[in-house]
């Protein structure tokens, strides 16, 4: 039988080593066995199961309507909602009716002059990205999800077919935001391993622990493009783990956003305040749907 680390352990699956030992130490991981001070677990073994936690009532609505293809529920809202502004902070020219209509017909509706095959792609791609998202919701994140998250997000698209973008994979070459330097590829691995074994290390998720995570997460900026997109459906995700209403930035909040991100760590109330406001404007969709 093949064995590894407590550190490959906890790399694979996005945990702190001090966590993998811990489980060892409780005989949580069955096979593991120390050789001196050195634990050797089963190539094989997965993480142990953490007692269920109840699944919230959106999580359960959005899955029951994704598997019915249901249409005009809530599901339907937020895969317009989330992909038409997350997409258009990022530059895309479709309108929201136009997102609508893609996601509702699959086909593009009226089109311009200045319409983009990349927006039309991405935009079809995020819709599966959120449905990657809903799948998971209650899996911890890990590398191998934010990777996925980028590849469904990029495949097709013309950065897909530059040799020089990794389309599912970090990057390759440096990168800023403006003027704000972000970590070099070759620091990346090592600084999102850590960011996601601080994050999953938590025993109880708070608002303020969501934003540090998209804040870490945007100032390594892991990918060539695309991060402020993959970004927003991890904090998606992580509201939907941790029983958190979600919230979606629109074109209002959109430099507010940009403030609390470039100042958090000095003022963190900049970001906090526009994301609870963005939380406060979505209560108002779940309550029109009856969601708790």
């Amino acid at each position: 039988m093949e064995y590894i680390s407590a550190s490959q352990f906890a790399e694979k699956y996005g945990i702190s080593e001090r966590t993998a030992r811990n489980y060892c130490a409780k005989g949580k991981i069955e096979g593991a066995f120390l050789t001196g001070k050195t634990w050797n677990i089963p190539a094989e073994a997965t993480l142990p199961k953490r007692s269920k936690k109840k699944v919230s009532p959106l999580l359960t609505a959005l899955r029951e309507q994704k598997e019915a293809k249901m249409k005009g529920g809530i599901y339907h809202r937020i895969q317009i909602d989330l992909t038409y502004n997350s997409n258009h902070i990022e530059g895309s020219r479709l309108t929201k009716e136009q997102t609508r209509y893609i996601f509702e017909t699959n086909t593009l509706g009226i089109t311009t002059e200045n319409t983009r095959i990349d927006d039309i792609m991405e935009t079809v791609n995020h819709f599966r990205c959120i449905d990657y998202v809903i799948d998971h919701a209650t899996e911890r994140i890990t590398e191998t999800h934010i990777k996925q998250l980028h590849l469904i997000l990029k495949t097709n698209t013309s950065d897909s077919r530059k040799s020089w973008f990794a389309v599912g994979d970090y990057k390759r070459l440096a990168n800023a935001v403006g003027e704000e330097e972000t970590a070099q590829p070759e620091e990346v691995h090592r600084r999102m391993k850590s960011l996601l074994a601080d994050y999953n290390s938590q025993k109880q998720v708070t608002f303020d622990n969501l934003l540090d995570f998209h804040v870490g997460f945007e100032r390594i900026h892991p990918f060539q493009d695309g991060n402020g997109r993959v970004g927003r459906l991890l904090l998606f995700w992580q509201c939907l783990q941790a029983g958190i209403v979600p919230f979606v930035i629109t074109e209002d909040l959109r430099l507010f956003y940009y403030r609390g991100i470039q100042n958090w760590g000095k003022i963190n109330g900049y970001l906090r305040d526009t994301c609870l406001t963005a939380q406060d404007n979505f209560k108002v969709v779940l309550g029109y749907y009856r969601s708790k």
